[in-house]
Formats: C-alpha cells, structure tokens, sequence
C-alpha cells in the first residue's frame, strides 16, 4: 500500500527516456506567444498584466540595482506555477514533487545571491553572522548558528515546495480511492466523501499557486539581503 501511493511520484519512462522531460518542456507550449502587433489578444494581455503586477509586488521593496533580476524570477514563477497546476490533471507527473529538481533550481540562485552580497558589500554580508555589541563568549556559538541557518536556506526551499505539493497529491490520491470504495456500499457517504475531494482539489490548486509565489519570494527576500 505504502509503495502504491508513493510510486505517483517516482518519474515515469517511456523506452527508456525519462518523461520528465517532456513535463518540463510542456508547460512552454500554453504561454501564449507574443505578437508583433500593437496590441495582442485578451489572453496574452491577462497574462502580461498578471507577470507584471506579481513582479512589481515581488521587486517593490527591493533596491534599484535588483531589478536587473525581475525577468528571471517571472520567468521562474510563471514555470513553477505552470508545472503545479498541470501536474493536478489526470494521468500526469508533477516534477515540482521531485527533491532534486526542487534543489536543482534553489541552490544556484541562493548562491548567486551570496556570491552578489560577498562581491557588492562584503562587510555587510559578513557582519550578518556577527551581530554588533555580542559579548565575547558567544562569538563561536553565534557564528556556527549563523552559518547554519545560510546554508540550510536552499534546503529549506526545496523541501518546503516538495512536501507541501506531495502532501496534496496523497490527500487527493486517499480521498479519492476511498471515493471509489465506498460508492457501491454506502452511496451518501461516497457523495459527501466526493464534495470534500473537490474542495481539497480547489485547495490544492490555491496551494500550487502560492507556492510558486512563496518560493521566488523567499528568493527575492534573500537578493534583498545581499543587494
């Protein structure tokens, strides 16, 4: 039982290629190309005016100088949020439930951002792992924790967008076998068991979306640090 429900989340092969792949090239396919005209269609102007407003939310506390990074961090919402609401159909594999691939897109952005705050503004990145006025004997213990808490950062990223996007599949995956098993013996109870499948399925979606936002927030947050 306990290998049936997490086998959802081992990635799938087709003759021996791997199809996350394909799962992560797909979500290119349903953005919506931009014309050469003066103005484009209803759907490619609610998707400009969505990227742009959840960008100048994103950027609006940060300084001048991290604007430059506004177009990366759009394009890796906008990625994120396509592969989570995707992965929510039928029949289909979510790479976002992948630890490695979660890793894979947090590590090198949080250390472009360390690596900024060393080059820019050295005294003020090291000063974070040494607050002003610690008395002597705390120095070693205020370092050490401080130097775990920046390196356990990426972790943290990609450990929160996975398990928060496993934990909704196996919710989705038990409540609705125990739709499909109570249905033929106890139908009012399968009915009600179905009302609440749909409402976790609508909180899924929300989560999907949020968590793509809180993942380039925390990003953003930590080029706030360090720019």
């Amino acid at each position: 039982m306990t290998l049936s429900l997490f086998s959802q989340f081992s990635s799938p092969s087709l003759l021996g290629v791997p199809l996350i792949i394909a799962a992560l090239t797909l979500p290119w396919l349903f953005f919506p190309a931009p014309s050469t005209r003066w103005l484009g269609n209803r759907t490619v102007t609610l998707h400009e005016w969505l990227v742009a407003r959840f960008t100048n939310q994103l950027f609006l506390p940060l300084s001048t100088n991290s604007h430059k990074w506004a177009p990366l961090f759009a394009a890796l919402m906008v990625f994120l949020f396509s592969i989570n609401i995707l992965g929510l159909l039928p029949y289909t594999f979510t790479p976002t439930t992948q630890l490695s691939l979660n890793l894979g897109l947090a590590i090198p952005l949080w250390l472009s951002t360390v690596l900024i705050g060393l080059r820019n503004q050295p005294t003020h990145t090291f000063g974070h792992f040494l607050p002003e006025g610690t008395p002597s004997p705390l120095i070693p213990v205020l370092i050490i924790i401080e130097s775990i808490s920046l390196v356990i950062r990426p972790l943290a990223l990609g450990v929160r967008l996975t398990a928060n996007l496993t934990a909704g599949h196996l919710l989705i995956h038990l409540v609705s076998s125990a739709v499909f098993t109570l249905l033929p013996s106890m139908t009012s109870v399968a009915i009600l068991t179905a009302i609440l499948l749909f409402l976790l399925t609508i909180l899924e979606v929300a989560v999907a979306m949020i968590q793509a936002y809180v993942f380039v927030l925390l990003l953003s947050l930590y080029l706030q640090e360090n720019c």
